[in-house]
């Protein structure tokens, strides 16, 4: 009996699609090119980086049919926030909003009496106690999105305990900032929750997503607060099992010490004057934009530039230097209908620009009727962000030579790439 010859399938095409695959394994390599692991640092000489604010009426939410698209249309929001660096998310009544609809496309089983399941849907959310009822007011609805997208997706279960908002919060985009770390990272900075355990009188024990470990820090804090950590790196390694040390710092630490972005903060202001009343800021903000179709200035004009009438007027003046930058968007009918709605403004809606520094058009030019407010934030952002990056704060030498103030950014480390495929934010990473 004789033997039959092997026959290659070398020139399968599948086979060689195999081999091109598992070669592509090695971790410096990638077939389509580099991924960015952790987003570029920014750090100014003087370490001192101004914030920046929007402000998004909630009446925004009210315009989409169902809750899977209110859901979907608060996650732009927040994608555009992380995208660009915002510091505060501002959600004001603009006193146009109308209740929000609670009900949803989504249905299980055939849908045969429309009109019925609909009924029946109502009738079962008005069992349901207080805490559990869907939000019909689109400003906490809106806030509540923004927050959840805001937290590290492993301390969520901790901060938000289910709630009809949060229904479809599976169809939200992962925001993937630098804080949302994932199991297994080593990081100098951690945000993380103090659970109820007893550390003694020196410190207190914070969950902050570290497998099967608990980071005791310097300080005595309450069970369920929210804080931020600093860690040493090498402690991953070197720690015994089971627990860290770690120092509770500022949540802006992270960007002054590091250039590192971390995340937002949210808060709800009554009115659009309540938005300038309750500033968190020392000081207030000191440069005030407002967006318009009806804008005094083009962003398009060559002459554009991110200061205050008055200080155009100088010579020798380009840029001026800020220390909170906030940009304010209108709802459905503009800014000038929130003032008009404002009961305790002294000014009427057609001077509405009064109450600003900058009353800028950002899309002269537009294709469409409207430009619609999640769209308007990432136009915004991204057509402003050159002018935000140039009014760095400016280091004492500059101070001293107003002529000569520009940006200076210092040289940071290469950017860090990663050569696995992108990472996606889940649920599967959120710890329990």
């Amino acid at each position: 009996m004789g033997f039959m010859k092997k026959r290659s399938n070398d020139g399968n095409p599948s086979n060689k699609r195999r081999q091109r695959q598992k070669g592509n394994n090695h971790p410096n390599q990638h077939r389509f090119g580099r991924v960015m692991a952790q987003p570029p640092k920014l750090k100014l000489n003087s370490g001192q980086y101004p914030t920046v604010s929007i402000a998004v009426p909630g009446s925004v939410v009210s315009n989409a049919q169902t809750r899977e698209l209110q859901t979907q249309l608060a996650g732009q929001i927040a994608r555009a926030a992380v995208v660009f660096r915002v510091d505060e998310v501002i959600v004001f009544d603009d006193g146009l909003g109308s209740t929000l609809n609670t009900l949803s496309n989504y249905k299980r089983g055939p849908r045969r009496n429309e009109g019925e399941d609909r009924i029946s849907e109502q009738r079962q959310d008005n069992k349901k106690p207080d805490h559990l009822q869907p939000s019909t007011d689109p400003h906490a609805f809106l806030a509540r999105i923004l927050q959840y997208c805001e937290c590290p997706q492993y301390l969520r279960r901790k901060f938000f305990p289910m709630h009809p908002d949060l229904q479809f919060a599976g169809l939200l985009p992962p925001l993937d900032a630098p804080h949302h770390l994932r199991r297994g990272d080593v990081a100098s900075f951690r945000e993380g929750v103090v659970v109820d355990k007893d550390a003694g009188e020196d410190g207190s024990y914070v969950d902050c997503g570290v497998p099967n470990t608990l980071v005791q820090i310097d300080r005595v804090l309450s069970p369920g607060l929210r804080c931020t950590v600093q860690l040493d790196p090498k402690s991953y390694a070197t720690s015994k099992k089971g627990s860290m040390k770690g120092v509770v710092v500022s949540p802006t630490t992270p960007r002054d010490q590091d250039g590192i972005y971390w995340g937002y903060t949210t808060r709800m202001a009554s009115s659009i004057k309540a938005i300038f009343d309750e500033c968190p800021y020392e000081g207030g903000y000191d440069m005030k934009v407002g967006t318009s179709e009806r804008g005094d200035v083009s962003i398009d004009n060559p002459k554009f530039r991110l200061a205050k009438k008055e200080s155009l007027k100088k010579s020798g003046v380009d840029e001026e230097r800020f220390n909170h930058l906030i940009i304010v968007f209108g709802g459905v009918a503009g800014i000038e209908e929130s003032v008009d709605a404002d009961e305790s403004m002294p000014l009427s809606g057609e001077d509405s620009k009064k109450m600003f520094d900058v009353w800028v058009n950002i899309a002269p030019y537009q294709g469409s009727r409207t430009i619609r407010t999640e769209e308007a934030v990432f136009i915004t952002l991204s057509r402003l962000s050159p002018y935000i990056s140039k009014n760095g704060m400016a280091s004492e030498a500059e101070k001293a030579s107003p002529m000569k103030q520009k940006a200076v950014v210092k040289k940071t480390d290469d950017v860090e790439f990663s050569d696995e495929a992108v990472s996606e934010e889940s649920s599967d990473d959120e710890e329990s």
